[in-house]
């Protein structure tokens, strides 16, 4: 990170996972309404593990680009063995993409050996990924005062609703509205991290009042005054109240056409085979039943035998 393509490159991978979770927890839930539970990952049709190993090699390329791609002398130690401080951040951001390739790995190796807590320890370490971000966030050795600052101030927000919907499933596997959440702040990181890279890193994009200044080798967007850095901190805060707006837009109608499409499709396919499920025979004879109930005094017990098949069915 750092750069554009370091904020634009991982946001894709973002928004690329959480519209994948998106789509597969909308149609798993329209398919199955009421016996639906929430999945950490979801296989692909052809290859099991494509989602996992996508992070994985995502990540890979992020450790790589950071550590010795990116550093001059492609890697990023001083002459004495040293982390020098303008590559701290590098060791940071690294440390992420560390912790989402452990998260991928295990989730792997978790489902080929099948344990019973299979389900809450791939929710732990996605925990654990989110929290990982959220903390060298938080205490990020790069700018926290100026403007990218108030972009990773706002990153964070949408990190800890990823983090706390991610441990609320451990406990509400079969929740929707948690799992709907989750998939949407992590298509929404990605969406932040995009914006974020365009708008630090593209001279035209720079607030009125500010520029881009060659700081211990990375550009870093500074103001001339205090009225100048207000005034891109409050469009920063307007950028990312105008895509909440938006992305709360697309998601419900992302969630309202594939209801449409999956839920109608199953719910009639489930109405005609409940009914080439009753033989004729039964038919008649339920028939017949009621023709010799009609206007008949029931007991307590005719009364609740009536309606017992009914609410199994339901």
């Amino acid at each position: 990170m750092g750069t554009l393509v370091g904020h634009v490159a991982p946001g894709f991978a973002f928004l690329a996972l959480g519209l994948w979770h998106l789509f597969s927890h909308t149609k798993l839930h329209a398919q199955q309404p009421n016996s639906y539970t929430s999945s950490p990952w979801f296989p692909a049709s052809k290859f099991r593990y494509l989602e996992l190993f996508l992070i994985m090699l995502s990540s890979s390329l992020s450790i790589s680009m950071e550590l010795f791609i990116g550093p001059e002398r492609h890697q990023p130690f001083d002459s004495d063995g040293t982390i020098p401080s303008n590559h701290l951040h590098n060791f940071e951001h690294s440390s992420i993409s560390m912790t989402f390739f452990v998260y991928a790995a295990f989730a792997i190796l978790l489902d080929r050996i099948g344990p019973k807590a299979q389900y809450g320890l791939t929710q732990l370490l996605g925990a654990l990924a989110f929290g990982q971000q959220l903390f060298l966030f938080h205490l990020h050795s790069a700018d926290h005062m100026g403007v990218e600052g108030q972009y990773h101030l706002l990153l964070q927000i949408v990190i800890v609703v990823s983090l706390a919907t991610t441990l609320m499933g451990i406990g509400l596997p079969k929740s929707f509205m948690v799992s709907f959440v989750r998939s949407a702040s992590i298509m929404f990181q990605g969406v932040w991290f995009i914006v974020m890279g365009y708008a630090l890193w593209t001279p035209s994009l720079i607030p009125k009042g500010c520029f881009l200044n060659l700081e211990e080798g990375h550009l870093v967007v500074r103001c001339h005054d205090n009225e100048a850095l207000h005034r891109a901190k409050s469009l920063v805060n307007i950028q990312f109240s105008w895509l909440l707006i938006a992305i709360t837009i697309f998601v419900m109608f992302f969630y309202l056409v594939l209801v449409k499409f999956y839920g109608d499709k199953v719910e009639y396919s489930t109405l005609t085979r409940e009914e080439d499920l009753i033989p004729d025979d039964d038919l008649d004879d339920v028939e017949s039943q009621k023709s010799k109930k009609v206007g008949g005094k029931k007991s307590f017990m005719d009364f609740g035998k009536g309606f017992a098949p009914i609410d199994m069915e339901r």
